[in-house]
């Protein structure tokens, strides 16, 4: 008896302004959990195809090429298993569910992450979710990472699930995040701009390519709320939504956030060299022991009654307690 091969199938539209891009590099950026060498075989297999024709690896991808690809399993996947998980609902209704996501808790199935996520947990809150082809993501038309908190949207049918994706590609919706990053942010607003794409030898953290020849066109404008001298508050706007947006966009501006482990936010980078205030530092990490950003709110027009909705969210405990500490640090070193 010969085994069943599983297979992933992608499909992906290169935006307008994509730049010339090796198609081997172009699916590197785009698939998660693999590898250029399992590309590149599936290229020679004629397993890649550009606008419906075979092309080798080093085709360059150009803007609006449709790019599909077929991949090996990396591993067998589970079935989703609904599990009662207790769940932070805002709001509910026919179409939508809202709830705010505690940190630490991932969305949804992955390698690694086969149950005890947030799909788990909706998925046995409401029944027939949804899912615009991906079986272990039903509902989702966004994420947040493992380790950041606040707001998420789910679809409970599938007329809101394609409105709200729509509105997530077009970024027609009102999105705000709050982040304590590293160092006093020069300017009370600004915009950072440069192309996202993953780390070219670590595939878990992404990277800035500011000159456009790898990763995806990302966008994000930022306020300065509180100073708190070597850390800054901020509240954050995507114009884009690329993984890891804001954890990579800050630390490409010398400011990673506080205690984000994989963008370097976890030792010490600004401040004294007195005793004390590493101490302070360290019980700072024990208190959020987590990059310190939250989703902290969520307005776009509901796909049904068309009128406009708006959800907010309070700071989890840890990252409250954070900024409290900063806060009264800051007052102190001001007297």
């Amino acid at each position: 008896m010969v085994a069943k091969q599983e297979f992933e199938h992608y499909k992906f539209i290169a935006e307008k302004g994509q730049n010339p891009l090796r198609v081997d590099r172009f699916l590197l950026n785009f698939v998660e959990f693999t590898t250029r060498n399992k590309i590149q075989n599936s290229i020679k297999a004629g397993n890649v195809r550009v606008n419906d024709k075979t092309v080798k690896a080093n085709y360059k991808v150009k803007g609006e090429d449709v790019v599909t690809v077929v991949l090996d399993y990396p591993k067998e996947r589970n079935e989703l298993i609904p599990q009662d998980i207790p769940l932070n609902i805002v709001y509910e209704d026919d179409d939508l569910l809202i709830v705010n996501k505690a940190a630490g808790m991932v969305v949804h199935p992955g390698y690694g992450n086969s149950d005890g996520t947030l799909v788990n947990a909706v998925a046995f809150h409401v029944n027939n979710l949804p899912n615009m082809g991906e079986e272990d993501r039903p509902g989702l038309v966004h994420r947040i990472d493992k380790n950041t908190s606040g707001i998420l949207v789910i679809a409970k049918n599938e007329r809101a699930m394609t409105d709200l994706a729509k509105k997530f590609a077009d970024r027609d919706l009102d999105r705000k995040y709050v982040a304590l990053v590293w160092g006093d942010v020069k300017d009370d607003t600004g915009t950072i701009t440069g192309n996202i794409g993953r780390n070219l030898k670590n595939r878990k953290i992404m990277d800035v390519f500011p000159d456009g020849e790898y990763g995806k066109h990302a966008v994000s404008h930022y306020t300065v709320l509180e100073r708190f001298g070597y850390t800054t508050l901020i509240e954050c706007k995507l114009e884009t939504g690329r993984t890891h947006q804001i954890r990579a966009h800050f630390k490409y501006i010398g400011h990673p956030l506080f205690n984000d482990e994989d963008y370097g936010g976890d030792v010490i980078l600004k401040g004294t060299t007195f005793t004390k205030y590493k101490q302070f530092i360290q019980n700072c990490f024990k208190i959020c022991a987590r990059q310190a950003l939250h989703a902290k709110s969520l307005g776009f027009i509901h796909p049904t009654t068309k009128k406009y909705i708006f959800f907010d969210s309070e700071l989890e405990e840890d990252m409250d307690q954070l900024i409290k500490k900063w806060r009264k640090y800051a007052i102190h070193q001001s007297l």
